[in-house]
């Protein structure tokens, strides 16, 4: 079981990244509001088509005007994406300009402008700390300014499409777990709420018909998929995000009233934001390049110099925003596991496949023309990519440059004199591109290669797989105490797929995927 789901989770994130994670809720919001419109004109949302309409151009366009104005005063670059993926959002969480009321309308083009002031106005080195969409609706629904949120979404007609769609970006922005807790917690809550208040009335219960509205007419699942599981408004470990999801799911399943409103849905995030801020010391962190060079005939490695404070752990990885003209896709920011270790700040080294491509992503030409002195900013450092604590053995499987993370956690352990029980298994196309060979010998850990050809001069404690091509079999061949071993792979989520038959057998399982830039 454990196998064939970790072989089909991994192909479908090979399939989903092909878009980046912006433009993959960015497209799943369109076409969630455009079945919402086609469902309105056969009576099954609550909305007119034309409500809907109008309700969103209104949004569309006051967050977009907003976030240009702001951009251009601060000198960032402009993000079409970010206004229309906060545009989208309030058109599913506020109540559409009924008879297109000038109040009504008002209260739209309110609740989208505070939404897009409050990226930059509340905000903490540079980002924002509040999900932005649920603070303007937060603000006109509790100040009655001309509209309030209504989380329409919830309805039985749109359940499905939600569901599908939002588990497309939990899959692909790795959250289904975080937001599975939230939803069975806000789920449960709920139920309970509804007991307590019809028992309290002396009304009957009846299970199934209230499970029917927390699942069915509620806003949850949207709540969950495209609010809650917002990167950048999560705490950096995974412990910490699961303490978010719970403490929101709790207050959306049973809505404090406090004065003259409640503590709900999109005020829950807001309050679940807040915890996630104090969990994260984090923010945007600028960087000077200071050296890029080939490490080997395909890889390059980059190195930059923190001009402020930037806190990781060794394994873990950061965003990096490289703003450039017309991007595709895939848009500004990627992420890269951090080659150098804690102990080596305030220097900071990240590594990526440059071998000749027919059609390069715009954000790869971007990073490949960035030359020493050129300034750009981490947005964030995330990831539970880390050794267990103790002294579990540990077996790493990396792909390519997959190796980055264990370079990292390796030359952390070298630099702290913690003596561990490591097996590398390192599978690389070509000899030449075996990166960071004399940093990973000088760690002393055991090094098993995968290559067609045999490597020249390998380290006395480094063996070669005689050309074996690494699959579950040879795996397991190599490494025959595997079963004691906490196995960490980092690589391309099909070789992950290929070798689930192996690693399930191992004592514990962590995956770090990546699908290219």
């Amino acid at each position: 079981m454990i196998t064939a789901f970790t072989a089909v989770r991994q192909r479908v994130l090979a399939l989903l990244g092909a878009l980046s994670m912006y433009r993959l809720v960015l497209f799943s919001l369109l076409a969630l509001a455009l079945l919402a419109e086609v469902l309105s004109f056969a009576g099954l949302v609550a909305p007119r088509p034309l409500e809907i309409l109008v309700s969103f151009v209104v949004l569309a366009v006051v967050i977009s005007l907003v976030d240009a104005a702001a951009q251009r005063l601060l000198h960032l670059p402009w993000r079409i994406e970010s206004s229309l993926v906060t545009a989208l959002i309030l058109l599913f969480v506020l109540a559409p300009a009924s008879d297109f009321a000038p109040a009504a309308l008002g209260g739209l083009a309110l609740a989208g402008a505070l939404a897009s002031v409050s990226k930059y106005l509340i905000a903490w080195r540079g980002r924002h700390i509040l999900n932005p969409a649920a603070f303007g609706a937060a603000v006109v629904t509790i100040a009655h300014l001309g509209t309030s949120s209504s989380w329409w979404v919830g309805t039985p007609a749109l359940f499905v499409p939600v569901v599908v769609l939002g588990l497309l970006v939990l899959w692909r922005t790795e959250k289904v777990r975080i937001v599975l807790v939230f939803l069975v917690i806000a789920i449960a809550v709920s139920l309970l709420r509804q007991y307590v208040q019809l028992t309290q009335g002396g009304l009957p219960f009846d299970a199934g018909q209230a499970l029917s509205f927390a699942v069915l007419q509620s806003p949850y699942f949207f709540l969950g998929a495209f609010m809650l599981s917002e990167p950048l408004t999560l705490p950096p470990r995974r412990w910490q995000q699961f303490s978010v999801a719970a403490l929101v799911g709790v207050l959306a399943g049973w809505p404090i009233f406090l004065g003259g409103f409640t503590l709900g849905q999109e005020r829950a995030l807001l309050i679940g934001n807040l915890l996630a801020f104090a969990f994260a010391v984090r923010g945007s962190v600028r960087l000077t390049l200071e050296k890029r060079e080939f490490i080997t005939p395909t890889v390059q490695e980059l190195t930059f110099r923190t001009r402020s404070r930037l806190r990781f752990l060794a394994g873990q990885y950061l965003e990096l925003d490289v703003p450039h003209r017309r991007p595709d896709a895939r848009g500004t920011r990627r992420e890269f596991s951090i080659v150098s270790a804690p102990a080596d700040l305030p220097t900071l080294r990240i590594a990526y496949k440059d071998g000749d491509q027919k059609h390069p992503s715009s954000y790869k030409r971007a990073l490949a023309a960035a030359q020493p002195g050129a300034t750009l900013a981490v947005t964030g450092t995330w990831g539970d990519f880390l050794l267990p604590r103790g002294d579990v053995p540990v077996l790493m499987v990396a792909a390519g440059i997959g190796v980055t993370p264990f370079v990292s956690q390796l030359r952390q352990l070298q630099a702290t004199g913690e003596k561990r029980d490591v097996v590398l298994v390192y599978v690389a196309s070509d000899p030449a591109e075996l990166a960071f060979r004399e940093e990973l010998a000088a760690t002393g850990a055991r090094v098993v290669v995968f290559t067609r050809e045999e490597p020249k001069n390998l380290p006395a404690h480094w063996t070669w797989a005689q050309g074996a091509r690494l699959d579950a079999a040879a795996l397991e061949a190599n490494v025959a105490d595997i079963a004691s071993r906490h196995a960490f792979i980092s690589g391309p989520p099909r070789l992950i797929a290929d070798l689930a038959p192996a690693l399930q057998k191992a004592r514990n399982l962590t995956t770090d995927a990546f699908a290219g830039y």
